[in-house]
């Protein structure tokens, strides 16, 4: 997708140096496939939406997505393919800034250090770029935070409001306000430059670009929400090195030098011990939760065993020689609802 957008919006291929106008094309091709497939094809049913959570959830994640590809699609103008894909490294610092802001993480010693290793090879990897230039760099780290200032509202605003998007549903509600936000700064910006220069517009052009826009966004939720962490964080460092490497053979002007591989390396080391700790941090939840209702069986038995060895006076059964029937019965009756009971509880956390 990134290689398509650099052909189309590079004045050395397409030609079409309008980034919003092709983020719109983007957005409202698809909102309308999300329309048909939930209102007309009723692939999937809309959530409950009220005014409320689309004022304080959607409306502001739509800003914010609006923005970070605004600002992202425009770096293409400026710089290369593989170096923006070199300063997407520093994504992992940039969502763990906006969630420490945010209080939705903590500020960690190892994890902070790995931010520094980060964006240490970033600047590294900047200095050895040979076209260089400030304000392709700040657009793309613009798009960088914009980005991660959108998926920590989208893990406080939903969560907080119980909502659970599927990738159609999310593109149903985000995407035509994002449309919107978008709207603004192109009718100030692109639309009088447009209607003065010669543009060129292909229907196949576009229609195949926004066909790869919609796969990616379908693909990122499906891949989010049918694999585990460790498969999207590794196959998102192989992707990286993938467009760097194709950028560096389809686009001459993508020269790579060494102090960029050195940066990059560097930059990679650091997302790589990141995405360990993350990783690890979720198993260890994970196992957290799921050894409660060990637990509290564990416990249960135990304290089923020392009244056990209470035997009443008045027992029929001398020396305490009960039925095994019924002690197996005693035992797992109120075990069963005592798991369920603690499982429900623990699901939340």
């Amino acid at each position: 997708m990134s290689s398509a957008k650099e052909w189309v919006l590079s004045p050395k291929y397409f030609n079409f140096p309008f980034p919003i106008t092709l983020t719109m094309i983007h957005m409202g091709f698809s909102g309308v496939v999300a329309f048909l497939l939930v209102r007309v094809f009723k692939v999937v049913s809309p959530v409950k939406m009220t005014f409320e959570i689309y004022a304080t959830c959607v409306i502001p994640i739509s800003a914010f997505f609006a923005s970070s590809l605004w600002f992202g699609n425009t770096a293409y103008l400026h710089i290369s393919v593989a170096f923006i894909q070199m300063l997407k490294a520093l994504m992992p610092v940039a969502t763990f800034l906006m969630a420490v802001i945010c209080g939705t993480d903590n500020l960690r010693c190892d994890v902070f250090l790995n931010m520094v290793l980060v964006s240490v090879g970033v600047v590294i990897s900047s200095y050895g770029e040979i076209h260089f230039n400030v304000v392709g760099t700040v657009y793309q780290v613009t798009g960088i935070f914009a980005e991660a200032l959108r998926l920590v509202l989208t893990q406080v605003l939903l969560q907080k409001k119980g909502l659970t998007l599927n990738p159609i549903t999310s593109l149903y509600y985000i995407a035509p306000c994002s449309f919107m936000f978008l709207f603004i700064p192109w009718y100030f910006l692109e639309k009088p430059e447009m209607e003065v220069s010669q543009i060129q517009f292909n229907f196949w052009i576009f229609f195949s670009n926004a066909i790869c826009a919609l796969a990616l966004n379908f693909s990122i939720f499906l891949v989010i929400g049918r694999t585990g962490a460790v498969t999207i964080r590794v196959a998102g460092v192989l992707k990286d090195w993938i467009l760097i490497a194709l950028s560096t053979v389809i686009f001459p002007e993508s020269t790579i030098t060494g102090l960029n591989i050195i940066g990059y390396a560097v930059a990679l080391c650091g997302v790589v011990m990141y995405n360990y700790l993350k990783v690890k941090d979720v198993r260890a939840s994970q196992l957290s939760a799921e050894s409660i209702p060990e637990r509290a069986t564990k416990d249960w038995k135990l304290d089923k065993k020392s009244t056990d060895l209470y035997i009443p006076n008045n027992s029929n059964n001398i020396g305490g020689s009960g039925s095994a029937s019924d002690s197996n019965v005693d035992e797992e009756a109120p075990l069963m609802p005592m798991i369920a009971a603690v499982s429900y509880r623990a699901k939340p956390a």
